[in-house]
This record gives C-alpha cells, sequence and structure tokens, in this order.
C-alpha cells in the first residue's frame, strides 16, 4: 500500500540533487538508520543520474510504502531514452557505454532489498528500487 507519494522531474543535473535531498529526507522520515539512508541515497543519485544522462531526462516517483509489517521507501525512475539493448550486459560491473565506472546499475542494486528493471530499445527504461525498514 501507497502510504505517500511524489513524483519529481529530472531533466537536469540540479534535479538530481533535488531527488536526492527528497529521498534522505523521506528515508529519514520512515525511521530508516543511517547505513540504511546512505544506500538508498547513493542509489538514488546514480539511478537518477542515468536517467538525466542516459534517458534524456525523465521522472522519479518517491513511494512511501506499507507491505504487511514492514515499510519502505521505494523509487522508481522512467524515462523515455533510447533504452538499454542488454539488460544483462548492462547490469554487469565495469560495463558502461559512457566514460564512467560501469557500477551505476550494479552497484544500485547491491545497495537495495528489491530492484528491478524494464527496457524497450527505442522506448525507454525503468528502474525501480526498494529499501526495507
Amino acid at each position: 500500500m501507497i502510504l505517500k507519494s511524489e513524483t519529481l522531474e529530472l531533466r537536469e543535473d540540479n534535479a538530481v540533487v533535488r531527488v536526492r535531498q527528497r529521498a534522505r529526507a523521506l528515508a529519514i522520515e520512515i525511521g530508516l538508520g543511517l547505513v540504511d539512508q546512505t544506500k538508498i541515497v547513493t542509489a538514488t543519485s546514480e539511478l537518477a543520474r542515468n536517467t538525466v544522462d542516459y534517458g534524456g531526462g525523465g521522472t522519479a516517483t518517491l513511494d512511501v510504502i506499507n507491505e504487511g509489517n514492514r515499510r519502505g521507501l521505494k523509487l522508481t525512475f522512467s524515462d523515455q531514452g533510447p533504452g538499454i539493448e542488454n539488460i544483462d550486459l548492462a547490469l554487469t560491473d565495469g560495463y558502461t557505454t559512457g566514460g564512467g565506472l560501469g557500477l551505476g546499475l550494479s552497484g544500485s542494486r547491491r545497495l537495495v532489498n528489491d530492484f528491478s528493471i524494464d527496457s524497450t530499445p527505442g522506448i525507454g527504461t525503468t528502474v525501480s528500487i526498494t529499501r526495507w525498514i
């Protein structure tokens, strides 16, 4: 069940900072500890940056969720960019189509409890992550 939801535009670099700040504020609000706050904020930063740099911009939806006895923070990043041809390859440590270290997607997946990615070449990409208390 979604307890709180907000969607932020990701069109330029300063939007990445805003999304990261909102993720941290919501993580604190729901009671995530400092280590879990850092993990979700780091993953948020990576995925927001990918949305702007590789997806040409898009949105980030931040949901405070409740499932049974647990609460969490779920973030969904969506773009209508070029998509990802080979998701398995894109999730491999060190793989990059840019000039980075190639740890954005794979690193983000390791920092959260739930990770899903859906991408269609020519249509866009949606990545969802959740960190549970």
